[in-house]
């Protein structure tokens, strides 16, 4: 039995995300990140033949990787699940692929709502062939910072107290330790910034709707949100966070993890002691000894 933290109710989250399918989704962040895993990919000297696009909730990345990879599996909910021989029902939680089977595994823009997201990428490591690749992208930890402090000071005014209203993901300084815990190779962790402008806190929070990323915390308050505290949350957000011509600024944070499955082929650090030639040689400096003061 997992003793792993429910933070996430992940039924609701895909009921939200079928509703965001239905309205018309908004998606511009993944219309940015495909691109740019598309040239990350490029940039390695490997053909990947048995590819998994893992949760990425539209076929954007497939299509930038069209032609460039091998077969391209989407991997996804099966409220979703396309039709045909390349798709397959999968939660990001239970990954069903045989240890060794595959050689590239992309997702975009969807671990970051994973209750265990440690467990997903040992996973996905596992599922790998010995050095194949795993390339994701998350929303971060920093995202709508201006969203969540409006948030918090409107319901510490008008309610008396503070309840989760924008989710906690996860910081780009621990990823790289998850993946190292994960058993990835040479781990690579680095994240964009995005920011995008809005007439309205109201019109950002359309958007989230439309993204399927409205608040789906398990421990989220479940009456209804007063229309004092929203109305409060939209004032102090127009107060602390226009721009000149007043429009409001939202951040997004998308945050890249790159690793691969270890193989005896690959790079390893040195051991400590083992270098030939010392540093001061290669400053062109002078070496001072433990406990030598300069000059002295």
């Amino acid at each position: 039995m997992s003793t792993n933290p429910t933070i996430f109710d992940r039924t609701l989250l895909r009921a939200r995300r079928e509703r965001a399918r239905a309205l018309g989704p908004a998606t511009f962040l993944l219309d940015r990140v495909a691109p740019d895993m598309a040239d990350r990919i490029a940039a390695v000297l490997r053909q990947f033949e048995r590819v998994v696009d893992l949760g990425t909730p539209t076929d954007a990345v497939r299509r930038a990787l069209a032609g460039k990879v091998g077969s391209i599996v989407a991997a996804e909910p099966a409220a979703r699940l396309a039709q045909g021989p390349l798709s397959v029902a999968v939660d990001e939680e239970m990954l069903p692929f045989a240890d060794g089977a595959l050689d590239l595994v992309v997702s975009a823009l969807a671990l970051q709502f994973v209750n265990d997201l440690p467990g997903t990428l040992i996973q996905i490591r596992r599922a790998l062939k010995p050095d194949g690749f795993m390339l994701a992208a998350l929303i971060g930890g920093d995202s709508l910072t201006e969203l969540r402090q409006a948030f918090a000071e409107a319901e510490s005014e008008i309610e008396g107290g503070l309840s989760p209203r924008v989710a906690p993901f996860a910081d780009v300084r621990d990823l790289g330790a998850l993946l190292q815990r994960a058993g990835f190779a040479l781990p690579v962790v680095d994240s964009d910034r995005l920011t995008v402008r809005y007439d309205s806190a109201f019109a950002l929070m359309r958007d989230l709707r439309r993204m399927g990323a409205t608040n789906a915390l398990t421990e989220r308050r479940r009456k209804p949100l007063k229309r004092a505290t929203l109305a409060r949350a939209a004032e102090i957000y127009q107060e602390r966070f226009a721009d000149a011509d007043g429009r409001l600024r939202a951040t997004f944070e998308i945050i890249w993890l790159a690793g691969w499955a270890p193989h005896e082929s690959q790079q390893k650090p040195l051991k400590p002691g083992s270098a030939v030639r010392r540093l001061a040689d290669a400053l062109g400096t002078q070496e001072i000894s433990a406990g030598e003061k300069p000059g002295g």
